[in-house]
């Protein structure tokens, strides 16, 4: 191998190293509730109530 392919193997590793470090575990994300949007258009589509009348509807003083 040539010198521009190893620097180039080099580089490609190396980002993708970082993208590895940067993301979360791929094994939790179906875990996560997900942007307001898709968390209000689940609640909708399961016969809920929207996301901002359910944290509207909570009473800051208990």
């Amino acid at each position: 191998m040539t010198d521009i392919e190893i620097l180039r193997m080099a580089a490609i590793a190396a980002v993708i190293s970082i993208l590895n470090e940067q993301s979360d575990d791929p094994s939790q994300v179906g875990r996560m509730p997900g942007t307001s949007w898709s968390q209000d258009h689940r609640r909708m589509n399961m016969g809920n109530t929207s996301l901002m009348n359910l944290r509207a509807s909570r009473s800051p003083w208990k």
